[in-house]
């Protein structure tokens, strides 16, 4: 039964609505690390304003952002982009797409549901395949998951399984493909055993095969599709570890990472592709996480599609392990049901006629609009909110380190002055994007751009008489460095710092000003605040009572 909510708001007893807007400032992948040294590129980099916003007495504080605080089945699992953003917009703890697919293996209930009923025809005599992420960051999926299900399906009648794998080095260490390349196989040898022919038939770099977002480089799933579907790629192997070592040139000064491997398919003795996608198959993407898999799974499920020549659509039986946008019903099956996220802040903003600005690159435009609202695409009311996308780069994020940051600012700024909104709310993907790439320079460059940006939002601020919150969504900046577990110290392999690309476990800032009535502080009482507890202050900062169902505000009371 569908949660109920009175969208009434009522006034704050201490805190009046300000003059002028609250401005929601998320700067993506910014962590506070404890680790301060010149491999923590916001550490290292001159970054006044958000060093400033730090020594205002009660205006600042950290939050957690990972594991348990935002919904994920441990505090050893790093936050992500979209599950923070789920907290920050709904300001509730929701049990997330790595904790829905745990549950769903342990009680048995994913292989008993409508998705796996739909699949479980083609297990005779056609070919499941498993199209994602072969990885253990819990990002975007886990290899223990993977694993789960595939001998979920050789136990339940599963007679031919195909793989295709994405490797990662993004989030988790450059190189640890090979390891899980030969854990997957010992799984495959297992189920071998048992009857069941099981083979990896294709993969490539998540950063440069299938896993395309936001639409920003259709060409990126043209290549995932060739390999996984077709058959076709530039490179042929007998196996997956001969074409990962390969494509690594790991003899060569400068491997390629994991994350930039180039497609590659699987033959037989006879030269023949292993694992092609044919009509009658089966298909599952495993990626629990949405945003990489959208365009893929448009592609394995639309009959009509324009974005690049699939020269053939195979008639498959398709499942995604959730669906991954609500609205769109895509995929229309699939094995576990997404986390039902109503009541969030965006809902309660237009119900009660308040006036939303929203704006960032594609890269992040997704998380500031569909994730905010809790998984939703659209609006609630167009005639209150206004969303503005601003079409990122397509090429590699440390070349262009700047990104968009600039048209956000001036876009924000603009909205701030403009007096037709009550919230302005923007993000700058700069700080996640290049730290991925695990260019420090590139990283603490992008820091600085960004420091100067808020720098300047927070003036019109102050000019219109308004209010901020400064907050994050995980980090990632932070740290630049693979570290040793026991001294933290940088590692460094043959003379060179071995970069870290994935995001940490480090909490995030949160900072308040503006026009704020005389003695308002945030909480020093409440270490366990996390970004869920974000969307209740921002309702304080707007003047309004937080709604009862949301976390409790991080202001004093």
């Amino acid at each position: 039964m569908a949660a109920t909510y009175d969208f009434a708001l009522k006034p704050h007893p201490t805190i009046p609505k300000p003059e002028g807007p609250l401005l929601v400032c998320v700067l993506d992948g910014y962590g506070e690390n404890p680790i301060q040294d010149e491999y923590n590129a916001i550490f290292s980099s001159k970054t006044p304003t958000t060093d400033a916003l730090k020594e205002v007495p009660g205006r600042w504080r950290t939050i957690k952002a990972h594991g348990k605080a935002v919904g994920l089945p441990s505090d050893d699992d790093m936050g992500n982009s979209e599950v923070g953003h789920n907290a920050l917009g709904a300001g509730q703890l929701i049990d997330q797409g790595a904790s829905l697919v745990d549950n769903a293996l342990r009680t048995g209930s994913m292989f008993s549901g409508e998705g796996w009923q739909y699949i479980t025809p083609s297990f005779a005599n056609n070919t499941l395949h498993f199209i994602g992420l072969l990885s253990d960051g819990g990002v975007h999926s886990r290899t223990d998951q993977l694993f789960g299900c595939l001998r979920g399906a050789a136990a339940r009648g599963a007679k031919r399984i195909r793989l295709h794998i994405l490797t990662d080095g993004r989030d988790v260490p450059d190189g640890s493909s090979l390891k899980f390349i030969e854990e997957l196989e010992g799984v495959l040898k297992e189920l071998g055993e048992q009857g069941c022919d099981a083979k990896i038939a294709s993969g490539g770099g998540r950063m440069g095969v299938t896993m395309d977002r936001y639409e920003a480089d259709w060409n990126i799933v043209k290549k995932g599709w060739e390999a996984h579907v077709l058959g076709e790629a530039p490179h042929y192997f007998k196996d997956a570890l001969t074409a990962v070592k390969t494509l690594r040139k790991e003899d060569s000064d400068k491997p390629v990472s994991d994350q930039w491997l180039d497609s590659f398919v699987i033959v037989g003795e006879d030269n023949n592709p292993v694992g092609t996608v044919q009509d009658g198959d089966a298909v599952v993407i495993f990626n629990f996480r949405a945003d990489r898999v959208i365009e893929m799974s448009k592609a394995l499920e639309y009959a009509e599609f324009d974005k690049f020549d699939r020269k053939r659509w195979p008639q498959t039986r398709f499942v995604g392990m959730m669906q991954y946008d609500g609205d769109l019903k895509l995929p229309a099956r699939y094995l576990v049901p997404p986390p039902a996220i109503s009541g969030t802040s965006g809902e309660f903003l237009a119900k009660n006629g308040l006036r939303t600005f929203v704006c960032s690159e594609t890269q992040k435009f997704g998380h500031v609009t569909f994730f905010w609202n809790g998984n939703r695409s659209g609006y609630f009311d167009e005639e209150l909110e206004t969303y503005v996308e601003i079409p990122s780069d397509t090429v590699p994020f440390n070349e262009a380190p700047d990104m968009k940051a600039r048209e956000i600012c001036e876009a924000g700024k603009e909205a701030l002055r403009s007096g037709k909104y009550d919230q302005v709310r923007i993000n700058f993907a700069n700080p996640d994007m290049v730290g991925h790439t695990g260019d420090l320079e590139a990283t603490r460059h992008c820091c600085e751009l960004v420091d100067q940006c808020v720098k300047e939002l927070l003036e019109v601020v102050k000019e219109v008489k308004g209010r901020y919150l400064v907050t994050s969504d995980h980090g990632n900046a932070d740290d630049m460095a693979q570290r040793d577990k026991k001294t933290k110290q940088a590692i460094v392999q043959e003379g060179k710092v071995v970069p870290l690309t994935s995001h940490t476990l480090a909490p995030v800032p949160l900072a308040i000003g503006g026009e704020l009535p005389e003695g308002l502080q945030l909480r020093d009482d409440f270490p366990e605040g996390g970004l869920a507890n974000v969307a209740s202050t921002i309702f304080n900062l707007m003047g309004y009572e937080a709604p009862s169902h949301m976390e409790p505000s991080l202001i004093k009371q």
